[in-house]
């Protein structure tokens, strides 16, 4: 960050020009819950205003005591570590006790109090935020986040895998220092495979689910070659991995059953927005620095309309459903089926169909999906056992999570019955495994497979429509988050404790425009765009404040 004492006026003057584009960022439709709720920034930017009164503050802080009574009432008496842990209650009732704080009865006890709550705060307390600084500051937020994003947003490291498209890198956000993974989709590769609605899909309900247990989507941009989506970057490996190059195969149960709850509550998340997964298997599975998994690669992902089914042979072989492999139509039952595969050869060390390395015809693996019963050995318990053969029962409408209930039917299996799933929602459960940091868990760069040169494919204009509805720039819930995570917010986030309106926020008394020849220009000798700057580096944020006689300004 450098600064650059300026006159008050050409200060305001600067604010001016800035306000007016943070105005035209945001939509005339200003709608509490996006606003106020999901968005993250929002959400702070909101609190910050209710705090500055006594009737909104304990508003506020009744929302967060209902989302941590639970948490409170095990935390303290429940454990055995904690200091008031109480003795006197016995096993089997605290155990009865911990099994209702997880029921539905439990998580819905104050929901009507936080509707009203949110009823209330959503009328007269939202209008008189979206008149305050706070939302003023909301905006400028905004119009950073809609800046364009290009390469030189990122600094480009190590290739990590590939996929259908093109190579997955790692990479980093020049301005905060956050990593992810960049997964390139060369557009020649695109066009040849005539993929561009599988790549447009996957990248649309990316941008839509936003799950602790799914990969999510931060950027999406085109270079000249390829269009190019910033994911969460998982350092664990995947599960294939893990199952299959540490050691004997498979995990011990209390392992799989971790992960299976996780992937429990990621095809949860996507049944939500009546999105079916379809490609649940070891190597889609990744696992974070903390060891707790999310579910990736969404190509073959579609939506699923309200009360209808829909048909596709789409999978991969030796995990696709029997109904897929016989091309009858659905809606969620395969992500069940797929989940039983995938516990089965996360305990057995290999798929319930087909044997590692060992070759088998496609039409010989899809007979044993649909005719043959699986085997059980030693390894499964009776709970593993039962889990998995209700999962991988043959006709849909007899499968665990297809009778109605949903990912619901699934957490009440008894296997589940040590996992406290408000808990591990919140993700406040410890894994089982905690990958090494030194560790690469993946093949070595030499040994991933090259893409050869795409030749007799000429991108055209008439191309340009496509990737521009992919290279949208910055998703915003992802953007808020890694601005909160590395602290940009907190730093840049300032206002005076008297309360009083900061420089950059006051464009009362506006003087007139600022001569042709602007300040940047005088101040530096050359021009310099506003967006230039902001892909150079995000501190280089339009904020100010006062500092003695001195008006210092941050780009």
């Amino acid at each position: 960050l450098w600064s650059a004492s300026v006159h008050h006026r050409e200060l305001n003057s600067v604010t001016i020009l800035i306000w007016s584009l943070c105005v035209s960022c945001v939509s005339a439709e200003k709608d509490y819950s996006s606003l106020c709720e999901r968005q993250p920034i929002g959400r702070l930017l909101f609190r910050q205003f209710c705090e500055t009164r006594p009737e909104l503050r304990r508003c506020v802080k009744f929302l967060d005591a209902v989302v941590i009574t639970v948490y409170l009432l095990f935390m303290l008496f429940f454990l055995g570590q904690s200091d008031d842990y109480v003795p006197e209650v016995e096993e089997a009732m605290m155990a009865q006790c911990t099994e209702a704080l997880q029921q539905e009865a439990c998580k819905e006890l104050f929901k009507d109090c936080t509707k009203l709550i949110h009823d209330y705060l959503s009328v007269a307390p939202f209008a008189d935020y979206l008149d305050s600084m706070y939302y003023n500051r909301f905006l400028q937020w905004k119009w950073l986040e809609r800046q364009p994003v290009t390469k030189n947003t990122f600094r480009q490291y190590r290739v990590l895998g590939k996929g259908g498209f093109g190579e997955v890198c790692a990479c980093q956000v020049r301005a905060t220092g956050k990593m992810y993974a960049c997964k390139k989709l060369e557009k020649k590769r695109i066009k040849k495979r005539k993929g561009e609605s599988m790549a447009l899909n996957e990248k649309q309900i990316l941008e839509k689910v936003n799950s602790r247990f799914v990969v999510s989507l931060a950027y999406a941009y085109e270079t000249k070659d390829a269009l190019c989506l910033v994911l969460t970057l998982m350092n664990g490996g995947d599960l294939k991995f893990h199952i299959y190059h540490m050691g004997e195969a498979g995990f011990d149960e209390t392992r799989a059953v971790f992960y299976a709850a996780e992937i429990c509550c990621g095809l949860e998340d996507l049944h939500r927005e009546h999105i079916v997964y379809r490609d649940l298997k070891p190597e889609n599975i990744l696992l974070d620095d903390h060891g707790h998994i999310r579910i990736s690669d969404l190509g073959l992902a579609v939506h699923v309309p309200e009360e209808q089914t829909i048909k596709g042979r789409v999978g991969t072989v030796g995990y696709m459903a029997p109904e897929v492999v016989k091309n009858e139509r659905y809606t969620f039952s395969p992500d069940w089926w797929a989940l039983g595969c995938l516990l089965y050869e996360m305990i057995e060390g290999q798929s319930p169909f087909q044997q590692r390395k060992k070759k088998i015809k496609r039409e010989e693996v899809e007979r044993l999906v649909t005719e043959v019963e699986e085997e059980y050995s030693s390894k499964f318990s009776e709970d593993a056992t039962s889990l998995c053969k209700m999962l991988l029962a043959k006709d849909p409408s007899e499968r665990l999570g297809c009778q109605g209930g949903g990912a619901s039917e699934v957490k009440g299996h008894p296997i589940f019955r040590s996992i406290n799933f408000k808990r591990l929602e919140a993700g406040m459960l410890e894994a089982p495994f905690i990958p090494d940091p030194q560790a690469i868990y993946c093949k070595d760069v030499l040994d991933i497979e090259q893409f050869s040169t795409v030749k007799g494919v000429e991108l055209e204009p008439k191309d340009e429509s496509f990737y521009g509805k992919v290279s949208t720039g910055s998703v915003p819930i992802p953007w808020q988050n890694e601005m909160i995570e590395t602290e940009c917010f907190t730093e840049l986030n300032v206002f005076y404790q008297d309360g009083t309106v900061p420089p950059d926020l006051d464009w009362r008394g506006q003087p007139s425009p600022p001569p042709k020849q602007g300040l940047l220009q005088r101040l530096f000798g050359r021009q310099v765009s506003l967006t230039t700057l902001y892909t150079s580096n995000l501190k280089y944020f339009i904020y100010s404040w006062v500092a003695d006689v001195n008006y210092l300004i941050y780009f």
